[in-house]
């Protein structure tokens, strides 16, 4: 009960700071960028903030997206906000609390006991969007973002959300069977009383990341700082976190149409091979098959081939195909995308 009164405390507070958003050029990503930060009610580690980013559309009209980032990440994708752009759709992104734009002195970064912690993230953000006159939304989720805006959506619904679009998202572990059903939910347990217990994911530079990033084998350049190349220890009270919301987005609650999007295939190991730059190289297509049709009652697969693990940033031909798939669909879904 106190946990759901601070919920709604959040979200009033973040609905309200919304209507008069004050909005700054963004450092981050410069010219025809804007950010508004959010100042949210303190968590149990103290100061909390989110960050709002905007891209309008010259030609947009009353549509608008909203792209939720995943685990040791933020928002730099500035293609796929002008790809929406030049669509007619004006774009906007969160950073969520602890991550990026919204990471603030003292702070563990990607911090969370709860998943619903980012609801008034996602509500500040959709609170900015309808003070600039956007009536209708797209919610978007990347990995871990598209476990958050699935949640939000099962236990959040909003008149203003007309379609979920999820891109490779955190539906399950990518471990055996022991890990996903003993270990890791044991140790998720835990941290209701061990919350600050840490976890290590191991060494050296993940080969993902170096798919991604320019200076490796990548063609993309991003703070790594907020976007780390080695993987960082988690806390026990986050891996409970993600192992309840998994769980609960399988009773199938979001009621508006969902296109879940995923790479052909799934690269694993330790050391980086071409293959990760052809295949999902952090999460297992063949869980988001097997669980995202639990989603909610009008859920499309769409299957990315030689998609990264965000398909998005994947080679300019997966890529493409996953821009072409996603403005197909919302058009026969009957939201207007284009001039």
């Amino acid at each position: 009960m106190i946990r759901r009164l601070f919920i709604l405390l959040a979200a009033l507070v973040s609905a309200l700071s919304g209507s008069a958003a004050e909005w700054q050029r963004d450092s981050v990503l410069g010219d025809g960028f804007e950010v508004h930060r959010v100042n949210m009610p303190d968590d149990y580690s103290g100061r909390v903030r989110s960050t709002v980013i905007r891209h309008r559309s010259d030609c947009g009209d009353s549509l608008g997206i909203l792209y939720v980032h995943g685990y040791n990440d933020y928002f730099f994708q500035d293609e796929e906000a002008g790809r929406w752009a030049d669509s007619c759709v004006h774009f906007y992104a969160v950073d969520l609390r602890k991550y990026g734009r919204s990471l603030m002195p003292g702070q563990t970064p990607t911090e969370a006991r709860d998943i619903s912690e980012y609801y008034a993230d996602i509500d500040s953000a959709l609170a900015a969007m309808k003070a600039d006159g956007v009536k209708h939304a797209i919610l978007m989720g990347h990995s871990t973002g598209g476990l958050v805006t699935s949640s939000y959506m099962s236990h959040r619904p909003d008149s203003m959300i007309e379609a979920l679009v999820l891109n490779s998202p955190f539906l399950e572990w990518n471990k055996n069977g022991f890990m996903r059903k003993v270990a890791i939910p044991a140790v998720g347990a835990l941290g209701k009383l061990f919350p600050r217990w840490k976890i290590s994911q191991g060494s050296g530079e993940s080969p993902y990341g170096q798919s991604l990033l320019k200076s490796r084998h990548g063609e993309w350049d991003f703070d790594t700082r907020w976007k780390t190349l080695e993987p960082q220890k988690v806390e026990s009270s986050w891996l409970g976190a993600i192992t309840r919301a998994q769980r609960d987005v399988r009773k199938g609650r979001i009621e508006v149409p969902v296109l879940l999007m995923h790479s052909d295939s799934s690269a694993t190991g330790d050391t980086w091979t071409p293959q990760f730059q052809t295949a999902d190289g952090v999460l297992n297509v063949e869980h988001m098959k097997k669980y995202g049709p639990m989603l909610g009652r009008d859920v499309t697969l769409d299957e990315i081939p030689d998609g990264m693990h965000d398909l998005f940033l994947s080679s300019k031909n997966a890529r493409e195909k996953a821009y072409g798939d996603v403005f197909a669909w919302l058009r026969k879904r009957g939201i207007k995308i284009g001039k």
